[in-house]
């Protein structure tokens, strides 16, 4: 297997594939019917790529690194003018996962608030500028900027640290590891609470927006529709952060000082986010999957399938999600804090990380059922 991973023929495969389908969705983008139903784009980029990161990644581990057509652009750029592509300045401390976060706020808003996220025009703006960005910070800082900038890299990445496989840190071997420790070697940078805030803030916006009461309030207020659900989906991810800032200054006060205490702990939203990302789209990837694929080859206006699971077994699976998120980031939660904190006051510290996941599910669950 490790032999299999590391083959030049299989990184060579990866890179090919997946620019060859980021090459389709930008010629179904130009060349395709606008009506989403019949072209297959909006579904790659929204179903395939978003949503199907997610099992591709507990799965496999960082998969975006090696599909990314942007690292293999850059990749193919560097060797057709003889240049090493880790060649660049060294990445500043301070930016950290910050544009990684900007991105997913970014993509997340065109997916959740834009007027029309499946429209052509407004997927080419958005990957054009996300293109162009990206391509420019790597020129300037090499192919690291896309191990800390990437969104869907750093998105794919942070899921993957609950993988059964990954990397032994000493020599890059292949491994089968609790994924507790995968998680527990999350890198605490800058914007990582950023970036698991937009995860979660965003996913739970996005469960909220379809309630009667919030969509009549979108629709009737005095600052109109996109102004009034951007402020929604930015109230969200800032509830969320809120939340956690408030938490993390509590475990401080009860246990003196910690090293990065807002970081100290972000690893233990991951569990929290996936469990929030599986509970919201499976249904979607289950459907709308399999007909984005169809379109992909040809069919016209092929039927969504009916889910695998019927109404209870969704919402049994749904709640299931949420819950088993949230007990694991408990127990990430408590091998932080043992290590961290003194040993009388290693329990009465978690109190507030444990309030905040409560809620978290509480509120994940209340989100189901509005």
């Amino acid at each position: 297997v490790q032999r299999l991973a590391d083959a030049r023929a299989t990184r060579a495969t990866a890179r090919a594939l997946g620019l060859a389908a980021a090459l389709s969705v930008v010629l179904w983008l130009l060349l395709g019917p606008a009506d989403p139903d019949r072209n297959p784009a909006p579904g790659a980029v929204y179903v395939l790529l978003w949503v199907g990161l997610v099992p591709a990644s507990l799965l496999l581990g960082p998969v975006w690194r090696l599909l990314n057509p942007l690292r293999t652009l850059h990749l193919l750029a560097c060797r057709a003018f003889g240049r090493d592509p880790e060649t660049g300045r060294p990445l500043p401390v301070r930016l950290g996962m910050w544009p990684a976060a900007a991105g997913l706020l970014a993509f997340t808003w065109l997916e959740l608030v834009a007027p029309d996220p499946a429209s052509p025009t407004a997927l080419l703006v958005f990957l054009g500028v996300y293109a162009a960005v990206h391509l420019a910070g790597a020129t300037v800082y090499g192919a690291r900027w896309f191990d800390h900038a990437d969104a869907f890299e750093v998105y794919s990445g942070l899921l993957a640290r609950l993988s059964p496989f990954g990397r032994r840190p000493a020599d890059g071997r292949l491994v089968v590891r609790s994924p507790f420790n995968g998680l527990d070697a999350t890198p605490q940078l800058p914007g990582l609470v950023a970036t698991v805030c937009v995860m979660l803030g965003s996913t739970a916006y996005d469960g909220f927006s379809d309630a009667p009461r919030w969509v009549t309030t979108v629709q009737t207020s005095a600052l109109g529709r996109t102004t009034t659900a951007t402020l929604g989906l930015l109230a969200a991810v800032a509830l969320v952060a809120t939340l956690y800032a408030l938490c993390a200054g509590a475990t401080r006060l009860v246990c003196g000082r910690l090293p990065h205490p807002l970081t100290a702990f972000a690893h233990s939203l991951v569990p929290i986010a996936l469990g929030y990302l599986v509970a919201h789209y499976f249904t979607l990837f289950a459907t709308e999957g399999p007909r984005t694929l169809a379109l992909a080859f040809g069919a016209d206006r092929p039927a969504a399938p009916e889910p695998p699971l019927g109404p209870g077994g969704v919402a049994t699976l749904q709640v299931l999600a949420i819950v088993t998120g949230h007990v694991l980031g408990v127990i990430a939660a408590h091998d932080r804090s043992v290590r961290l904190m003194p040993p009388r006051r290693a329990v009465i510290g978690q109190l507030p990380l444990l309030v905040l996941m409560i809620a978290y599910t509480v509120g994940g669950i209340a989100l189901l059922i509005a």
